[in-house]
């Protein structure tokens, strides 16, 4: 399947290499020259995908121009030397693998996905920091999964067994911020081994012993919302999961219960509070009550996984609403004004909130006025030059507050209708603790049997 794998810090540096067959009888991917020239190909995908459309400048001079905006590289890239090589980003690591083989590519991909959460359940915290130190343990995870290059056990409770090392635990990087609701855990406290470690002084920490019997539970949701200039949805999209981490001894059996009222499919003629696309569940799961009671049963394996993930489309209440315009001092001179309203309730509020909004390629300078409301955080715009774009970040959004960033933007040309094009899309990223916007709710979770040793109760 594949011939070998290696991780690559964002510096361009060889972190782990691990060969597994000589497909092409001469060096291997992960020789130095190989991996410079995959990372540079990766780090100046911008450049060549703009030099490889020189060709047709005059005719494409648009796309070239967005292309150099836009253009991520592919998962899966063809070298000079003939291999064929994969990659995902984690935490700005490059984890990555080659083949000389017809391979599927979604296959692969999925394989170095779960190598990287396996090394996450392993280490703890995903870091270049936690593999350098960790590199012993890696290697025999990397020894266990794969067999010649082939898939052997990826499970992170399976490995269990074969897996002799103790990680040495890294303290992840702290919260910039002490603004996490105090009724729930801090995001550091999942950063833990699922086996026992020892910490940098070198003393043990058995996790049997010294940690409590618990479980992290988590509603993530990903909103796509495409508005108009007047602030209309067009179009929007949830694509949510349940996500869990457990540390429980024994492997007891859970169970947990969603709203009673969830209808799953549209155009079945049933109303609910939360009505959903599709779900598709974890192959732990035991589905025997859920049509009846909204209720699944499951054995949570060991280290993090999704107990479910689920899609909604149609009509919800965004928790942001973007107001743009833009006005035309002169003929080089352009003021945009931006406008966002959170229209989540005043109990509740946007954290980590981040606005990106693209110039055109001939604005010479910007200079940014941000107007905030009572009860907001630390709030800054500034022009990043390099990227030709104004990026927005407020640390805090109360609910039901508005806030307006104003720039004045200085043209090298005289504005033309194809300039005023290249302003935008804004995209805007943002964290809301203790809020879903599809009210998908998580009634209780329970041990399904009395368990001697376990005491059960909310953190």
């Amino acid at each position: 399947m594949i011939s070998n794998f290696f991780i690559i810090s964002p510096r361009g540096d060889t972190i782990i290499a691990k060969d597994y067959r000589s497909d092409r009888g001469d060096v291997g991917a992960h020789e130095r020259s190989h991996t410079e020239a995959f990372f540079r190909k990766i780090k100046f995908w911008d450049d060549m995908a703009a030099d490889g459309s020189e060709a047709d400048h005059e005719s494409s001079s648009e796309q070239v121009e967005e292309g150099k905006r836009k253009a991520n590289a592919p998962p899966v890239i063809m070298m000079p030397d003939g291999l064929s090589y994969f990659h995902v980003k984690r935490n700005g690591l490059i984890f990555a693998c080659s083949t000389a083989r017809n391979v599927s590519p979604t296959t692969v991909v999925e394989l170095l996905s779960t190598i990287a959460k396996v090394f996450k359940d392993y280490c703890g915290t995903l870091s270049e920091e936690a593999i350098r130190k960790n590199f012993i343990l890696l290697y025999e995870l990397l020894d266990e999964m794969m067999d010649y290059g082939y898939p052997q056990v990826t499970q992170t409770e399976n490995l269990k067994a074969f897996v002799y090392n103790e990680p040495i635990v890294v303290q992840p990087v702290s919260n910039t911020g002490n603004m996490v609701n105090p009724k729930t855990a801090s995001a550091n406290a999942v950063h833990k081994p699922v086996i026992s470690s020892v910490n940098a002084n070198g003393r043990k920490n058995n996790l049997n012993s010294n940690q409590k019997n618990e479980i992290f539970v988590d509603i993530l949701e990903r909103l796509n919302i495409v508005f108009s200039n007047n602030g209309y949805i067009l179009n929007s999209t949830i694509d949510g999961c349940i996500q869990m981490k457990s540390y429980l001894a024994g492997n007891p059996e859970l169970r947990l219960a969603l709203n009673e009222d969830l209808i799953v499919g549209r155009g079945t003629g049933q109303y609910g509070s939360v009505t959903v696309d599709d779900i598709i569940f974890n192959d732990c799961v035991n589905l025997t009550e859920f049509d009846s009671a909204r209720t699944i049963s499951f054995v949570p394996p060991d280290g993090e996984f999704s107990v479910l993930n689920y899609r909604i489309t149609g009509e919800f209440n965004a928790p942001f609403r973007i107001f743009p315009s833009i006005e035309e001092i002169d003929s080089k001179k352009l003021e945009i004004s931006i406008m966002i309203r959170a229209e989540i309730p005043t109990n509740h509020f946007g954290a980590n909130v981040r606005v990106e909004i693209p110039l055109p390629r001939c604005t010479a300078g910007a200079s940014c006025n941000v107007i905030t409301s009572p009860g907001a955080g630390p709030n800054s715009a500034e022009w990043v030059q390099g990227d030709s774009k104004i990026v927005w970040t407020m640390k805090k959004f109360p609910g039901g507050s508005e806030q307006t960033m104003k720039a004045k933007i200085t043209l090298n040309h005289s504005c033309t209708t194809q300039i005023r094009r290249e302003i935008g899309p804004i995209s805007m990223s943002f964290e809301i603790p203790m809020y879903n916007v599809s009210n998908l709710q998580v009634r209780y979770l329970r041990i399904a049997e009395n368990m001697p040793g376990y005491t059960p109760y909310r953190w």
